[in-house]
C-alpha cells in the first residue's frame, strides 16, 4: 500500500517519490507528484526554505498478511473516525497564500485589514463547511516561506482554539486576524538578524523582541481593527506570570486573545524546522506545551490540546515495546495516546486509559 508520509526536508534521501506537488509562492510546481528525489533536488530544496514536504511511503502491510487475522478484525471493530478537521482545498490554499503574502509585502497599504479580513474569511469558511473541531497542522501547509506559513498556522490554530473556547464568530474571526498580523512586524527587522542562519546573540535577539511593538505600530491606528485584535499582536509573547516580552505584564493584563495566540505560536514555532535548528516532533512540541504552566494560560493550554490530533486514525506508528501498531481511536483528553493495535499480535493498546499501557509510548 501507498501511504502519504510527512518528512523535513533534511530527512529526505535519494529514491524518495514525492506525494504532493511542491510549488513556489505563485504556486507554480517545482516538484510534481511521484517526481523521484535526488541528492541535487534535496540540496535545492533546502536552499530554498523549503523545509517539509510529503513523500510516498509504500508498504505491504495488506498484501504480504503483515497485519494479522486478529489485528484486522480488531481494527475493523474499533476504528472510529476522527473529530473534523480544518481542510483547505487548492483554491483555497492559494487564496490564502496570494493574501498573506500580499499582507506582509504592504504593511503600509490601508488595505492591509481588508486583505486580512479576506484571509480570515476563507479560514472561517473552512472551518464552518465540516463544522471542524479538530486540526493537523501537518496537512495545512499554505506556503513554504516560513514567516508567510507560520502565520497562517498560528491563525488558524487559534480560530480552532477560539472555536473550543466557546468563543463568538466574531471573536473566532478576529483572533485569526490576530494571528495573521502577529509577526508582521518582522518586516520591520534588519534582514540580517531576521535571516540569520545560526541563533542570535543577546544584542539580536533584543532587536528581535521588539518585532510586536512594530507589528502594533503598524495597526495600532487603523480603525477597522479592535482593541483586542491589536492588543493580542503587541502582546502575543506576554507570559501569565510576567516574564515575557515586550511589557513583562502578568495575566490579568494580558487579553484573552493573546493568551490564545502565545499557545499557537510557541506550538508551531517548535514543529518548524528552520536553517539554525532542527524541528521539535509533534510529541516533543506537546510535552513542551503540557510543562508551560507557569507561563501560558492554563485555560488557552487545555483548549489547545484537546483541539491537536498527533496521530491520525489509520496512521501506524511504532511502539516502545517494538510494535508496529495502526491508530484506531482518538481521544481528546489523551492526545499522546490514542488507542491503537497491534499489527502482528493484534493486542489492542488502549494508551490513554489501561493502566496496563502505562509504561508503553509511540516513539
Amino acid at each position: 500500500m501507498i501511504h502519504r508520509k510527512f518528512m523535513r526536508t533534511r530527512q529526505l534521501k535519494p529514491g524518495m517519490r514525492v506525494d504532493h506537488p511542491v510549488t513556489d509562492r505563485l504556486g507554480r510546481v517545482l516538484i510534481a507528484r511521484g517526481a523521484t528525489l535526488d541528492e541535487y533536488v534535496i540540496e535545492s530544496m533546502l536552499k530554498m526554505g523549503i523545509m517539509s514536504i510529503y513523500i510516498q511511503e509504500i508498504t505491504d502491510d495488506d498484501e504480504d498478511g503483515s497485519i494479522s487475522a486478529a489485528a484486522q478484525k480488531n481494527i475493523e471493530r474499533l476504528r472510529t473516525d476522527d473529530r473534523a478537521k480544518v481542510s483547505l482545498s487548492d483554491s483555497v490554499r492559494e487564496r490564502v497564500a496570494e493574501g498573506i503574502q500580499y499582507v506582509y509585502n504592504n504593511t503600509d497599504d490601508p488595505a492591509l485589514v481588508e486583505a486580512t479580513t479576506n484571509i480570515a474569511d476563507s479560514l472561517m469558511t473552512a472551518i464552518q463547511e465540516n463544522d471542524a473541531m479538530a486540526i493537523d497542522i501537518s496537512a495545512l501547509k499554505t506556503s513554504d516561506e516560513y514567516t508567510f506559513k507560520h502565520s497562517v498556522d498560528v491563525a488558524t490554530i487559534s480560530m480552532i482554539v477560539a472555536k473550543k473556547m466557546g468563543m463568538t464568530d466574531t471573536e473566532i474571526r478576529e483572533i485569526g486576524m490576530a494571528g495573521l498580523l502577529h509577526d508582521v512586524g518582522k518586516t520591520k527587522i534588519p534582514p540580517e538578524i531576521l535571516n540569520k542562519p545560526a541563533r542570535l546573540d543577546d544584542a539580536e535577539f533584543e532587536i528581535m523582541r521588539q518585532h510586536s511593538v512594530y507589528s502594533y505600530r503598524i495597526i495600532q491606528n487603523n480603525a477597522a481593527l479592535s482593541d483586542e485584535v491589536k492588543l493580542a499582536v503587541l502582546q502575543h509573547h506576554e507570559k501569565i506570570n510576567g516574564t515575557g516580552y515586550p511589557m513583562g505584564v502578568s495575566s490579568e493584563k494580558i487579553t484573552p486573545y493573546a493568551k490564545v495566540l502565545a499557545v499557537a505560536d510557541i506550538y508551531d514555532a517548535l514543529v518548524t524546522e528552520r536553517p539554525y535548528k532542527s524541528a521539535f516532533s509533534q510529541r516533543e512540541a506537546v510535552e513542551m506545551i503540557m510543562s508551560m504552566t507557569q507561563e501560558l494560560d492554563l485555560y488557552a493550554m487545555e483548549s489547545f490540546l484537546q483541539s491537536m490530533i498527533l496521530y491520525p486514525v489509520d496512521s501506524i506508528v511504532e511502539l516502545s515495546n517494538g510494535e508496529k501498531a495502526k491508530v484506531v481511536k482518538n481521544s481528546p483528553y489523551y492526545i499522546l495516546r490514542p488507542t491503537v493495535v497491534g499489527l502482528t499480535s493484534g493486542k489492542v493498546y488502549d494508551l490513554g486509559e489501561d493502566l496496563g499501557c502505562a509504561s508503553i509510548i509511540i516513539l
